[in-house]
């Protein structure tokens, strides 16, 4: 469900050079077009209950309308990101059997899936963490979170089912919040500390961002062209609409390629190592 984006930058390995860590929608059965809801928006023209076929996904799991998402008013698929979750479920976790050939499964299969979401958006995280030197005091720790995180990935559909995906999420959390610290430690100065924050429609041109706290803060139609992101932690900030014509994010801390996607942007956007601009800006 997501655009085709341009040539990645060069650079070290990073998670979006993991291919089990980005989606691949044609080893998948549309799981993200059926098993989520979501309501009639400006991110989508309709809605539908989770569990309910999207009205544009064709018998072969494709999206018949993948090419003119935005134009036919479904932002908001070109912006998801399962990091992968879609072909674990799909071809691991069920071996191939489709929800349609299967129908009996089908409910297991959707409940299962998001947790299997869950897991390698933190897959994500952490892999990343482990590409940032400033964390090597940590690494150990990411490393060994990596690896239990990976091995709850490979369970069978039950038991993700009973998982406790929220106190996993909570204990790995707690080793990104130091990844975050210890790189943006590296920047000198007080550092701004927004996290959580309702920045709306927020006018931050030109803001000194570097190292600034912006976990889970609301930057939707936020102006942030010309603003220094550099090492600043963007994990789960809202950036929907979010204007960053000519802002710096090089080396801004968990920025994902969905974040991005939502965002708007401009030839002038300078990336982290491993993103990728676009192509609707």
């Amino acid at each position: 469900m997501s655009t085709t984006p341009e040539t990645p930058s060069s650079g070290p390995a990073t998670a979006a050079d993991r291919p089990a860590l980005r989606a691949d929608c044609g080893s998948c059965f549309g799981l993200c077009c059926v098993a989520l809801p979501f309501a009639a928006s400006t991110d989508f023209a309709i809605g539908k209950d989770a569990g309910e076929p999207c009205r544009n996904l064709r018998t072969d799991f494709r999206c018949g309308i993948h090419s003119r998402l935005r134009a036919e008013g479904f932002p908001g698929c070109t912006v998801y990101d399962c990091f992968g979750a879609g072909q674990k479920v799909s071809q691991l976790t069920f071996e191939g059997r489709d929800w349609r050939r299967h129908p009996g499964a089908a409910a297991e299969m959707f409940a299962v899936f998001p947790v299997m979401r869950h897991l390698h958006e933190l897959l994500w995280y952490l892999t990343e963490a482990l590409t940032l030197p400033a964390a090597r005091p940590v690494h150990g720790a990411l490393r060994e979170a990596l690896r239990e995180t990976e091995h709850l990935t490979l369970r069978g559909a039950a038991e993700l089912r009973e998982l406790d995906v929220a106190a996993h999420r909570d204990r790995v959390n707690q080793l990104l919040l130091r990844t975050s610290e210890l790189v943006r430690a590296g920047i000198p100065g007080k550092k701004k500390n927004r996290r959580g924050a309702d920045l709306i429609g927020a006018d931050l041109r030109g803001a000194d961002l570097r190292g600034a706290n912006l976990r889970g803060a609301r930057l939707i139609a936020a102006n942030l062209a010309r603003a220094d992101l550099t090492a600043a932690d963007l994990i789960g900030a809202d950036l929907r609409d979010t204007d960053l014509s000519a802002a710096d994010l090089r080396g801004a801390v968990f920025l994902t390629q969905a974040q991005l996607n939502a965002a708007k942007g401009d030839a002038a956007t300078r990336l982290p190592t491993g993103l990728t601009r676009p192509a609707h800006w």
